[in-house]
């Protein structure tokens, strides 16, 4: 387990009828599993929240998905970057809960997930995540799946290490 466990983006208005996120229950499922054994153990979970013109803060679809188990003691980070650090608190918050290992999930794997991974790598944070905790929609040339895949064998060994739940 790591130091602290950070969600991303798993808002309200990625996911439609008309845009679908990839397995997000399934997704949804393992990320809440991974929230309780953060609790279990007292150990920090942050969410990252992106804002823009649709994600507008305070609005419907800015907020948490409903399923997720989040809770006002939990650190809520605001960005306006798919670089969670970039002009945001997470890397002072980080330094001031001492992390240096960190859980990544949430959405969308080829965006706000991957350049947050890569970013963390080379800031030299360690690195993990569960098999299929990200999320992502299907693009006009790959499929939801295939992206995830696709990111996932390029994190795989180099950015960050798997584990199975």
């Amino acid at each position: 387990m790591a130091d602290c466990l950070i969600i991303i983006d798993l808002q309200r208005g990625l996911h439609t009828d008309e845009a679908p996120l990839y397995r997000l229950d399934n997704v949804l499922r393992i990320t809440n599993e991974r929230i309780a054994d953060y609790r279990q153990q007292k150990r920090p979970i942050i969410f990252v929240q992106h804002e823009d013109q649709e994600l507008v803060p305070t609005s419907e679809a800015w907020k948490l998905m409903d399923q997720l188990n989040n809770r006002g003691s939990d650190y809520y980070i605001a960005k306006t970057h798919a670089n969670s650090f970039y002009q945001t608190i997470l890397t002072k918050l980080l330094t001031d809960l001492k992390v240096r290992e960190i859980e990544f999930c949430g959405a969308q794997t080829e965006y706000c997930v991957d350049t947050t991974i890569r970013v963390a790598h080379g800031l030299g944070y360690k690195l993990s995540m569960a098999q299929g905790s990200t999320t992502t929609l299907d693009g006009t040339e790959l499929s939801a799946e295939q992206i995830i895949r696709h990111h996932e064998a390029i994190w795989n060994q180099r950015f960050l290490t798997f584990f199975n739940r």
